[in-house]
């Protein structure tokens, strides 16, 4: 298929082809991770749970199709070079995209005008497409980074403005009690997000971002590393397991990412992945080149 003739139309084609991609394909470092807990699991039961997500997504490659029925809503967190000249026509490029991967069939109708109570039938809505924009200093380039986030694996979202006094401490138990309540249905082994802040918006954003970061990566603050490490050891010694049906793994990863909070709050964000982690990474430069970090080796088409 060939590119359109303009920017905008090279945009939208490469935007929905990087949608159709992320759909039916985990990034790079995901299966992996699945592999290894796989490993970890002594029960048939959860045995036979991994047995079946593998299955799921040789099927998903093999056929072209997406990896779970439910494609979720289309959040993007894009980075735009200060110097790079599309920066509006991308960001306008994406709705269309979205519309267009969900009439080839990447994408399942998911989004409800909440006013209307009626399905928008092509994943547009009122502020959905979600775009989250930030400029990067220094480069001409645009990194687009985008989540899938599927309705089981959201619904465990929870974002509270706890007292200070409560510390690390307080943030940690509010996580675990999140994953102890809402895990189970959530589709685990799950990859959880948590975000810390002064409002119970900006916590929940850092908490969705932290779920872009590379699995089994680490903060670069020693202290939030740790809480990163303890926080995985707890929610995984809850026992839920694949599927919720038990086992030893029950998350993949907890990334952590924060911002500086008022001095009279404490705000935490907990955003949940389920094992189809779909995620992507789609970097772009100003003569319309792309590579795609996320799977490498794996052509837009």
């Amino acid at each position: 298929m060939a590119f359109g003739a303009t920017v905008y139309g090279k945009l939208v084609e490469i935007l929905s082809r990087f949608v159709s991609l992320v759909a039916v394909r985990l990034p790079d470092d995901v299966l992996p991770a699945l592999l290894k807990a796989s490993r970890l699991e002594d029960s048939a039961r959860a045995r036979l749970m991994y047995d079946a997500m593998f299955k799921n997504i040789e099927i998903a490659a093999l056929k072209r199709v997406p990896l779970c029925q439910d494609t979720g809503v289309l959040e993007f967190f894009i980075g735009l070079g200060e110097a790079f000249p599309h920066g509006a026509v991308l960001v306008k490029a994406v709705r269309e995209a979205v519309a267009r991967a969900t009439g080839d069939g990447f994408l399942r109708p998911n989004v409800v005008d909440p006013v209307a109570n009626r399905n928008t039938g092509d994943n547009t809505g009122p502020h959905l497409p979600w775009v989250d924009l930030e400029i990067l200093p220094g480069v001409d380039y645009a990194d687009v980074r985008l989540y899938l986030a599927g309705g089981g694996s959201s619904r465990p979202g929870s974002a509270r403005v706890l007292d200070p006094a409560l510390g690390l401490e307080g943030v940690a138990e509010f996580v675990l009690n999140t994953v102890a309540e809402y895990g189970p249905p959530a589709c685990p082994p799950l990859v959880v997000g948590v975000g810390i802040g002064p409002t119970v918006e900006i916590a929940a954003v850092l908490s969705k971002r932290a779920l872009l970061r590379e699995l089994g990566s680490r903060s670069p603050d020693p202290r939030v590393a740790m809480l990163e490490e303890k926080l995985a050891e707890a929610i995984n010694e809850l026992g839920i397991g694949p599927q919720g049906l038990g086992g030893r793994v029950t998350a993949l990863a907890v990334h952590v990412e924060y911002a500086g909070r008022h001095a009279a709050t404490l705000a935490v964000g907990v955003s949940t992945g389920c094992w189809a982690l779909r995620r992507g990474w789609l970097r772009v430069y100003p003569d319309l080149s792309y590579r795609v970090p996320s799977h490498r080796g794996v052509e837009l088409g």
